[in-house]
């Protein structure tokens, strides 16, 4: 009498028997079908569609790197001009310092020539390196360029015009490096009916 042994193996899914190639998914399968349908017309505009978007980025991965090297080269003086602009500003306190007496002293003008000479040097230098002065008195007030310290009641200006600059402000090529600190002309408290014409001077 032959003996059965027991068999422990877990008999074959029938899904796996019909569908060897079920490892491979079904997403597998179709791009495949996909891939087998495309013409060569097909494919080669597929291939000129990536060389294009390819030269496109490349293009502007050097524009980009252009931009960032003129960039480097124009505005790497920054730090270097603003703290120059102390020395320029330590000039004009001194020639505002002196009293008039003083200036028509013969044996001070030698001296306060020098020191004129020196910051108008000093102000051709900067600008040479695309380093310009602002001098806004008059202008209307700008919050891109002028940081407002304080407010002028005054019937002789529009309210909103720089009536004193307190210190120039300065550009360097097309970028702010340095506000100018202004007084600011407002209506005078009879004309102005509280704070109707109010300016606002803040950034």
């Amino acid at each position: 009498m032959t003996e059965q042994k027991d068999d422990d193996t877990p008999a074959p899914d029938e899904s796996e028997r019909e569908n060897p190639d079920a490892e491979s998914g079904p997403e597998t399968v179709t791009r495949t079908a996909a891939d087998a349908e495309k013409t060569p017309e097909q494919e080669n505009a597929e291939l000129k569609d990536r060389l294009l978007r390819s030269l496109a980025e490349n293009e502007n991965l050097m524009r980009r790197a252009r931009r960032d090297r003129e960039d480097a080269m124009k505005y790497a003086a920054s730090n270097f001009a603003r703290d120059m602009l102390s020395v320029a500003d330590n000039l004009r306190r001194a020639m505002d310092a002196v009293p008039d007496g003083l200036r028509a002293d013969e044996s001070a003008k030698a001296v306060l020539e020098g020191i004129d000479l020196t910051q108008r040097e000093l102000l051709s230098t900067l600008e040479r390196h695309g380093i310009k002065r602002i001098s806004p008195l008059g202008e209307k007030f700008n919050h891109d360029r002028h940081e407002a310290l304080f407010e002028v009641p005054t019937a002789d200006a529009d309210p909103g015009t720089v009536v004193q600059v307190v210190e120039d402000g300065y550009m360097i090529h097309d970028r702010l490096l340095r506000a100018a600190r202004v007084g600011v002309a407002k209506a005078p408290p009879a004309a102005a009916g509280g704070d109707a014409h109010r300016v606002d001077t803040t950034a």
